[in-house]
């Protein structure tokens, strides 16, 4: 009975299989793609959740106001943090329960290492003059900035420069040549020859007496500056003194700031591995500690005091210098030992005049590479700076904030109120960003004990070099979440628009000398924890860092292996525990975070972008997913479940008249059940074979590893789908008698209604099938409020984890499930739509026919079918707009904020694209009006 029942009525069957078929190969298929989006997009989260530490506890309200606004940390958040942590905190989160490393990280200041640039001039001199000087006119390039520096000489003579030493041997001086004398100039000989190089390096006061009527020769007595500005370029203005034939050389003075930070050696190599980054020399360790030697070994005073360190092998900070050279006219080369050697030697100089002979550039990094001694780091000062203070631009993009110019009082050292020489021209030329602090030490260096008004402090110490390390070295983590490694990596810093990209000439913007200046170097010196008190009680004016030296203690937890639940409990463990016992400390879960690019202005003319840190990206991401997953399988399951529901139901319907015949000829209700369960479950063991080979060959093409497994599924879900959706058909068909059978299915109207239009007939027969215009419309809503929901989540999705890598990644990958979902579920719901307008119209083909007879012409009945067919696409449309905007309000979380407009217009979007859809399709039914046989129907009426 079953299979006669099929062969009779093939097109039916065919219809509803070809349905079953689309539905359960289209479920498989996305429910397939769906996991397999999810696995990946898991997969890659957990892959690239764990950086070098898990926890960052940081000193109180070290919270800036865009990081408490957005959650966003500054990648060098650390350089800007001097102190703040005690000893006992960290000693006490070091002890806790659960913390396998903590590893702390105590910023001291920036120490000034003086060093030179060699440049050869050689190409540049007069192979014939007997004595001449060559004047170098660098100007340095650094980041954004170029900043004029000061003019630099080289007096190459052919006649030898001696050595020789005062009658009392209190000064020496290996550039003493012979010359024409001079009576003004006589006194200021030395065994009867001159100085050639002293003056102008060492004494442009041009004064010629000192204290007592004496001629001022040269003495070991420092010149006195304190009238002058550390930013005086002739400071730092040096001559070279050379003897030789055709060759030459300048060293060009230069000082390179380096942040001296004191860490953990054994807590640092667990947590980065920095023991594997030695270049040259040993690791620091736990042995190392400050000392003292005796007066009898000591070099610079009494007692001398050292700490140890370990210095970066890279300076971190660039700058190139181009050099215009110019040979200078120097009248008879006979005179000009004389006229350098005297007090007046720094104004002869520079008021000569000159020819440019050529240009040279060299690489401001070769002076830092030099062999550095001990004496290259003065610990007589240091700086410490403050973070860059940032607002909001109408655009939503970061400002940084400018700060006043540095004051040359930063730059005093504090026995003797000299200038420092030698401060690098971005300090004073350079945008400040920073607020510099000055930390001057005590004026007992080499003493055992202070007195005075430093009574109380400690003299400050020596730097000793135990080794190098190259940063280069450290252990690579993924890209997606490397971020909080920015201890020893310098910002990634790049130009956000063509014109700020063609100032840095296509390169990143690096840190220079600038203390103030807004990409600040990371630790470049490092010693141990010991040596803490060593320098910060070595200061005249004691600071924070006395009490609480420590800037940021970064911990990893034991037993984390990812973002998995029991590793996110064990680190919130640790992170709980902190908080207890601290309140006070900023304390982040940095297990999941992930560089977050921003775009920062730093003039009106320059845009940088810059990998800021977003934190808790991956628990985010997580929880986006399960909740977009879990509403992608239950959409597209009723999808595909109401579209089959409404085909057999439609079967159903068709077969009215027959189910009444067999109910007169004695079939009960259950055997009508069966008969109709029966006929479904025949065409959905049918449909899922044939879904089964598809499947298989689809999940091939689109790329599904488990194309195999996933297209067994088919035949399951096919015959679970036809036999679910075929419940209630078959449950309403035993409930109908058999003269309710071969009644038509149209509701009586109570009173009758005048009807003046096509469009008002088409809106009543609407009306007269309220339960089938409510059933077709239904399937058309759940496409649209489907198609709501999953965009207002899929741009929710992509603003909640979006803007930072990780994020960005995730989303790439996520996008082909939605897409496919949203229009799995805009077809079905048209398809529905249709078949009860295809149904409906052969099911009043008999009243079509009568209108036919009465003189309506096909275009009228076409434009009644496309009436109907519209208003029920709107209404269908329409209503699954606002049961979709509806859903997504109630699922909260702030899903629409920032896309109200955005999902309103593409809901009504969809709602015209499904009406147009409606539209498109009901060509072939229209056209089927037009072989309406009105005598032939009217009759079997």
């Amino acid at each position: 009975m079953i299979l006669d029942q099929l062969r009779r009525r093939r097109g039916r069957a065919l219809a509803l299989a070809a349905g079953i078929l689309v539905a359960a190969t289209s479920f498989t298929l996305l429910t397939a793609t769906v996991s397999t989006s999810q696995a990946t997009t898991v997969g890659t989260v957990r892959k690239n959740a764990r950086s070098a530490y898990d926890v960052l506890v940081r000193p109180p309200d070290s919270q800036t106001d865009v990081e408490r606004q957005s959650g966003l940390v500054s990648p060098n958040f650390l350089s800007g943090t001097f102190g703040g942590i005690t000893m006992d905190q960290y000693r006490r989160i070091d002890g806790m329960a659960g913390v396998d490393v903590a590893a702390p990280v105590a910023n001291i200041g920036y120490l000034m290492v003086a060093s030179t640039v060699t440049v050869d001039v050689s190409r540049f001199l007069d192979g014939k003059a007997s004595r001449q000087i060559l004047r170098i006119s660098p100007t340095l390039t650094s980041g954004l900035g170029t900043y004029r520096t000061s003019d630099e000489y080289v007096y190459l003579t052919r006649s030898p420069l001696t050595s020789a030493s005062e009658s009392d041997g209190l000064f020496e001086s290996d550039t003493l040549e012979t010359g024409e004398a001079d009576k003004s100039t006589q006194r200021y000989r030395i065994k009867g020859k001159y100085d050639v190089c002293f003056y102008f390096n060492r004494d442009k006061s041009e004064q010629t007496e000192f204290n007592l009527d004496l001629p001022l020769k040269p003495n070991i007595i420092a010149e006195d500056l304190r009238d002058k500005s550390p930013f005086d370029p002739d400071l730092s203005s040096r001559m070279n003194c050379q003897s030789g034939q055709d060759k030459a050389t300048i060293d060009i003075p230069v000082s390179y700031p380096v942040l001296l930070s004191a860490i953990d050696p054994v807590a640092e190599d667990r947590l980065v591995g920095l023991g594997d980054t030695i270049a040259s020399g040993r690791m620091l360790t736990e042995q190392d500690k400050p000392w003292t030697v005796s007066s009898a070994k000591s070099v610079h005073g009494q007692h001398d005091s050292y700490i140890p360190a370990l210095l970066s092998d890279n300076p971190l900070t660039t700058g190139t210098l181009d050099a215009t050279v110019e040979r200078l006219d120097v009248g008879d080369p006979a005179e000009l030992p004389s006229k350098l050697g005297n007090p007046t030697a720094g104004s002869f100089v520079r008021g000569l005049s000159g020819t440019t002979v050529g240009r040279t550039r060299v690489d401001l990094s070769k002076g830092y590479r030099k062999a550095l001694t001990e004496d290259s780091f003065d610990t007589g000062a240091y700086w410490t700076v403050g973070p860059v203070t940032y607002r909001r631009s109408s655009d939503g993009d970061l400002a940084a904030q400018a700060q006043p110019p540095q004051k040359p009082s930063l730059w005093i050292t504090n026995y003797d109120q000299q200038p420092f020489t030698n401060v690098p021209e971005e300090n004073h030329q350079g945008t400040q960003y920073r607020k510099v602090t000055s930390h001057v030490a005590t004026n007992c260096i080499g003493l055992g004990t202070c007195d005075g008004v430093d009574s109380g402090r400690l003299p400050n110490p020596f730097v000793h070099l135990v080794g190098r390390y190259d940063t280069g070295k450290l252990p690579g983590f993924s890209p997606l979440s490397d971020t909080p490694l920015e201890t020893y990596q310098v910002p990634q810093v790049t130009g956000a628009d063509s014109a700020t990209r063609a100032k840095l000439h296509g390169k990143p913007l690096e840190p220079d000398r600038n203390l103030g200046g807004y990409v600040s170097p990371p630790p470049t010196m490092l010693t141990t924890m010991d040596s803490i008190t060593a320098l910060t009680k070595s200061r005249r004016v004691p600071s924070l860092q006395d009490k609480a030296p420590v800037s940021a203690i970064r911990i990893r937890v034991a037993g984390v292996t990812g973002v998995d639940t029991a590793s996110r409990a064990r680190v919130n463990a640790v992170a709980g525990a902190i908080r207890a016992a601290y309140p006070r400390l900023q304390v982040d879960v940095t297990v999941g975070s992930s560089p977050a690019p921003q775009t920062v202005t730093l003039s009106a003319s320059a845009q940088v972008t810059e990998r800021w840190v977003a934190k808790g990206v991956a628990l985010r991401i997580l929880k986006a997913v399960d909740t977009k997953s879990a509403v992608l399988f239950v959409l597209v399951l009723v999808v595909c479940a109401l579209f089959l529901g409404q085909a057999a139901l439609a079967s159903v319907r068709s077969r009215r008249i027959e189910i009444g015949t067999l109910r007169c000829l004695g079939w009960s209700g259950g055997e009508v059940l069966r008969l109709v369960l029966g006929e479904l479950a025949v065409i959905g063991l049918a449909a899922g074979a044939a879904g089964t080979v598809l499947t298989y060959v689809l999940g091939r093409v689109l790329g599904q590893s488990e194309a195999g497994s996933k297209s067994l599924l088919v035949l399951p879900v096919a015959l679970l789908l036809a036999t679910a959706a075929g419940l209630i058909p078959a449950w309403l068909a035993t409930r109908l008698g058999p003269m309710e059978a071969v009644r038509p299915p149209v509701t009586a109207a109570l009173r009758a209604r005048p009807v003046r239009s096509v469009a008002g007939l088409a809106m009543l027969n609407l009306l007269r099938v309220r339960g089938r215009t409510l059933l077709g419309a239904a399937g058309l809503a759940l496409g649209v409020a489907a198609f709501t929901v999953l965009l207002a989540l899929t741009l929710a999705f992509r603003g909640e984890v979006a803007g930072s890598l990780l994020g960005s990644a995730v989303v790439a990958q996520a996008r082909e499930a939605d897409y496919l979902s949203v229009a799995l579920s805009l077809l079905l719901g048209a398809a529905g739509a249709i078949d009860v307008l295809v149904i409906s119209q052969r099911e009043r083909a008999a009243d079509l026919a009568v209108l036919r007879a009465t003189g309506w012409t096909n275009r009228e009945l076409a434009k009644l079918t496309l009436y109907e067919g519209v208003g029920l696409a709107l209404l269908g449309g329409l209503s699954g707009a606002v049961a979709g905007l509806a859903g997504v309000l109630t699922l909260g979380r702030g899903v629409l904020h920032g896309h109200l407009f955005t999902v309103v217009g593409a809901a009504l979007l969809a709602t015209l694209a499904a009406t147009a859809l409606v539209v498109a399709a009901l060509t072939v039914p229209i056209r089927g009006l037009s072989r309406i046989a009105p005598a032939h129907l009217l009759a079997a009426d």
